[in-house]
Protein backbone atom coordinates (compact mmCIF):
# COMPACT_ATOMS: atom_id res chain seq x y z
CA UNK A 1 0.00 0.00 0.00
CA UNK A 2 1.32 3.42 -0.77
CA UNK A 3 1.61 5.68 1.88
CA UNK A 4 1.51 9.69 0.62
CA UNK A 5 3.75 12.06 2.03
CA UNK A 6 4.64 15.61 2.06
CA UNK A 7 2.91 18.24 -0.30
CA UNK A 8 0.28 17.72 -3.21
CA UNK A 9 1.93 17.16 -6.29
CA UNK A 10 -0.55 18.94 -8.47
CA UNK A 11 -1.72 22.12 -8.62
CA UNK A 12 -4.67 22.50 -6.30
CA UNK A 13 -6.91 23.25 -9.68
CA UNK A 14 -5.60 19.83 -11.56
CA UNK A 15 -5.98 17.90 -7.77
CA UNK A 16 -10.03 19.21 -7.49
CA UNK A 17 -10.33 18.31 -10.94
CA UNK A 18 -8.88 14.95 -10.60
CA UNK A 19 -10.33 14.21 -7.12
CA UNK A 20 -13.13 11.72 -7.87
CA UNK A 21 -10.99 9.98 -10.37
CA UNK A 22 -8.08 10.12 -7.50
CA UNK A 23 -10.37 8.86 -4.67
CA UNK A 24 -11.90 5.77 -6.79
CA UNK A 25 -8.15 4.43 -7.18
CA UNK A 26 -7.11 5.06 -3.92
CA UNK A 27 -7.36 2.56 -1.37
CA UNK A 28 -9.65 3.62 1.74
CA UNK A 29 -7.05 4.88 4.11
CA UNK A 30 -5.48 7.42 1.41
CA UNK A 31 -8.90 8.13 -0.52
CA UNK A 32 -9.22 11.00 2.38
CA UNK A 33 -6.35 13.06 1.07
CA UNK A 34 -7.70 13.84 -2.06
CA UNK A 35 -11.44 15.00 -1.05
CA UNK A 36 -10.32 18.74 -1.22
CA UNK A 37 -14.13 19.38 -2.52
CA UNK A 38 -15.49 16.49 -0.93
CA UNK A 39 -15.33 17.49 2.27
CA UNK A 40 -15.80 20.76 2.12
CA UNK A 41 -19.99 20.24 2.21
CA UNK A 42 -20.66 21.82 5.98
CA UNK A 43 -23.99 21.22 5.41
CA UNK A 44 -24.28 18.03 4.25
CA UNK A 45 -21.91 17.03 7.19
CA UNK A 46 -23.92 19.42 9.80
CA UNK A 47 -27.41 17.40 8.48
CA UNK A 48 -25.64 13.70 9.02
CA UNK A 49 -24.64 15.00 12.54
CA UNK A 50 -27.59 15.96 13.52
CA UNK A 51 -29.77 13.27 12.44
CA UNK A 52 -27.25 10.96 13.78
CA UNK A 53 -27.67 12.32 17.28
CA UNK A 54 -29.66 11.23 20.09
CA UNK A 55 -32.27 13.97 21.55
CA UNK A 56 -29.65 13.68 24.88
CA UNK A 57 -26.67 14.74 22.26
CA UNK A 58 -25.76 18.28 21.94
CA UNK A 59 -23.58 19.49 18.89
CA UNK A 60 -21.91 22.90 18.44
CA UNK A 61 -20.62 24.20 15.17
CA UNK A 62 -17.63 26.96 15.33
CA UNK A 63 -16.93 29.40 12.03
CA UNK A 64 -13.68 29.15 11.86
CA UNK A 65 -13.27 32.14 10.92
CA UNK A 66 -14.42 33.34 14.15
CA UNK A 67 -12.59 31.07 15.55
CA UNK A 68 -9.53 32.82 14.71
CA UNK A 69 -10.39 35.80 15.03
CA UNK A 70 -11.43 35.61 18.70
CA UNK A 71 -9.81 32.49 20.32
CA UNK A 72 -9.75 33.34 23.73
CA UNK A 73 -13.79 34.14 23.67
CA UNK A 74 -14.72 30.99 21.31
CA UNK A 75 -12.63 28.73 23.58
CA UNK A 76 -14.24 30.43 26.46
CA UNK A 77 -17.74 29.50 25.01
CA UNK A 78 -16.67 25.55 23.89
CA UNK A 79 -15.91 24.40 27.41
CA UNK A 80 -18.82 26.14 29.45
CA UNK A 81 -20.58 24.96 26.71
CA UNK A 82 -18.91 21.54 27.67
CA UNK A 83 -19.59 22.16 31.25
CA UNK A 84 -15.71 22.70 32.29
CA UNK A 85 -13.54 25.33 33.23
CA UNK A 86 -12.47 27.90 30.90
CA UNK A 87 -8.22 27.22 30.54
CA UNK A 88 -6.35 29.47 32.30
CA UNK A 89 -3.74 30.79 29.10
CA UNK A 90 -3.69 30.10 25.42
CA UNK A 91 -0.80 29.74 23.23
CA UNK A 92 -1.36 30.01 19.40
CA UNK A 93 0.50 28.43 17.04
CA UNK A 94 0.02 28.52 13.25
CA UNK A 95 0.43 24.80 11.92
CA UNK A 96 0.43 23.37 8.42
CA UNK A 97 0.94 26.74 6.76
CA UNK A 98 2.19 25.83 3.49
CA UNK A 99 2.44 28.66 0.72
CA UNK A 100 0.80 27.72 -2.29
CA UNK A 101 2.56 28.15 -5.44
CA UNK A 102 0.13 30.44 -7.27
CA UNK A 103 -3.12 32.22 -6.06
CA UNK A 104 -6.79 30.72 -7.48
CA UNK A 105 -7.49 32.90 -10.63
CA UNK A 106 -11.07 34.23 -11.09
CA UNK A 107 -12.70 31.81 -13.41
CA UNK A 108 -11.50 28.73 -10.49
CA UNK A 109 -12.83 30.84 -7.88
CA UNK A 110 -16.41 31.31 -9.65
CA UNK A 111 -16.23 27.25 -10.57
CA UNK A 112 -15.54 26.24 -6.63
CA UNK A 113 -18.23 29.02 -5.62
CA UNK A 114 -21.11 27.33 -7.81
CA UNK A 115 -19.85 24.08 -6.44
CA UNK A 116 -20.65 25.00 -2.96
CA UNK A 117 -23.36 28.08 -3.23
CA UNK A 118 -26.06 25.57 -2.40
CA UNK A 119 -24.45 24.24 0.13
CA UNK A 120 -23.28 27.67 1.94
CA UNK A 121 -27.08 28.53 2.00
CA UNK A 122 -28.79 25.55 3.61
CA UNK A 123 -25.37 25.81 6.18
CA UNK A 124 -26.40 29.28 6.80
CA UNK A 125 -29.73 28.29 7.15
CA UNK A 126 -29.56 25.56 9.72
CA UNK A 127 -26.58 26.90 11.92
CA UNK A 128 -27.93 30.83 11.42
CA UNK A 129 -24.46 31.83 10.61
CA UNK A 130 -23.72 34.60 8.29
CA UNK A 131 -21.17 33.39 5.70
CA UNK A 132 -21.24 36.58 3.57
CA UNK A 133 -17.38 36.36 3.49
CA UNK A 134 -17.35 32.51 1.68
CA UNK A 135 -19.49 34.27 -1.15
CA UNK A 136 -17.93 36.16 -4.45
Amino acid sequence: MQRFRGREPLDFFDAVREEKTRIAGAPPADARRFAYVDRGFYATATRSVCSNSSRATKSRSVKFEDFKEKQRETLTSIFSFLGLEPLRSVRSKDRNIVPYERAMNWEEKVFLYNLFEEDIAKLEQLLGWDCADWKL
